[in-house]
């Protein structure tokens, strides 16, 4: 099979035809680029060059991966000396305007609540019938406030507004358009329990009292998210949110950040996705995990479970084993092989 490479610069359109001057033959041995990560040339149409030194890099090699050839310049690890960004300011007022907490008299607490609830409920009971966690905020209010700053510095670094529910966007998919009834085998109903835990979480982070959540900068795989105290098995870690739209409109023209399926329906054109890239939460920076390999699998510690919930389709991380305290955030994608490459994900 013949497959073409060429300047990156040039592939606005990954399915697009290449020039035939530029193609080369699946091989190593003819290829001239090769990977700097697995030193294979083979793939050459998911071999990426950098625009400044010309070294190749596979899509599934880089870290985090590129679901697609991203737009415009592109430039590797080495040439875009990733630096830290500069923090967000340790400075209560400014959190929270820039998260907008609302002010007023605490609430109740999960621990006083919901807790006093679940300590009636029978130790045997199956866990296919267990109930969904709130998360425990971190007790120190200056804890709290240095991982709503760690969250407040992602975002600002990857210009993302901050946003914790989904948001419709004019030129893309309408909220009547999310109808969970559409889904493809039918979704799964939030049960009223549940759903009163989702709302606690939710209000808790509108109060400021964020999960206990730090998102770091590493050099490598650039902002992801560690646990900053214990979590329980069955704890909401958040919901994934972003700009809803139509998996039709993303197909060619995404640059990479990670879309999640939203509704998965029997006609194409009602498929939804949820695209973090202009406006999200904590969940953006949350890593996919490779859930192929047994290795995979261990590391996983949250699952992504989608719900019906009032007629809606929603996406929720859940812990799916109990976290500990410095551990990092890995998650499953819920779509599918031909949207998610998840066998690629470390």
């Amino acid at each position: 099979m013949v497959v073409s490479l060429r300047r990156r610069t040039q592939a606005t359109n990954p399915r697009s035809d290449l020039p035939r001057s530029l193609a080369a033959d699946d091989s190593d041995s003819e290829l001239d680029t090769v990977c700097e990560e697995c030193s294979s040339g083979k793939q050459p149409a998911k071999l990426l060059l950098c625009d400044k030194c010309d070294k190749g890099f596979h899509l599934f090699c880089l870290r985090p991966i590129l679901v697609s050839v991203p737009k415009g310049s592109w430039f590797c690890p080495s040439c875009s000396q990733h630096q830290i960004p500069k923090s967000f300011p340790l400075v209560q007022t400014k959190l929270i305007d820039f998260f907008r907490i609302k002010r007023g008299p605490d609430s109740t607490s999960p621990d006083s609540s919901i807790g006093k609830k679940r300590k009636r409920t029978s130790l045997v009971m199956s866990k296919k019938k267990r109930k969904l966690l709130p998360y425990i905020p971190t007790v120190d209010p200056q804890r709290r406030l240095e991982q709503m700053a760690s969250l407040a510095t992602a975002l600002r670094a990857s210009n993302t507004e901050f946003r914790n529910e989904l948001t419709y966007v004019s030129g893309k998919a309408p909220r009547s358009d999310n109808k969970a009834v559409l889904e493809k085998g039918g979704m799964q109903v939030l049960s009223k329990q549940d759903a009163e835990t989702l709302a606690l979480c939710k209000n808790m982070m509108d109060r400021g009292e964020c999960p206990p959540l730090m998102v770091v900068f590493d050099p490598y795989e650039g902002f992801t998210v560690e646990a900053d105290r214990c979590i329980k098995d069955l704890t909401i870690i958040t919901e994934y949110v972003g700009d809803v739209d139509y998996l039709s409109n993303r197909e060619d023209d995404y640059d990479g950040d990670s879309m999640m399926t939203l509704l998965h329906a029997s006609d194409p054109l009602q498929c939804l996705v949820i695209c973090p890239d202009k406006r999200s939460n904590i969940a953006r920076f949350i890593s996919g995990i490779n859930n192929h390999t047994p290795e995979g699998r261990k590391k996983q510690n949250l699952k992504c479970v989608r719900f019906n919930i009032n007629g809606e389709a929603r996406v929720l991380l859940v812990a799916n084993r109990d976290i500990s305290k410095g551990e990092r955030l890995y998650y499953d994608y819920n779509g599918y092989e031909h949207e998610y490459p998840t066998e690629h994900f470390v």
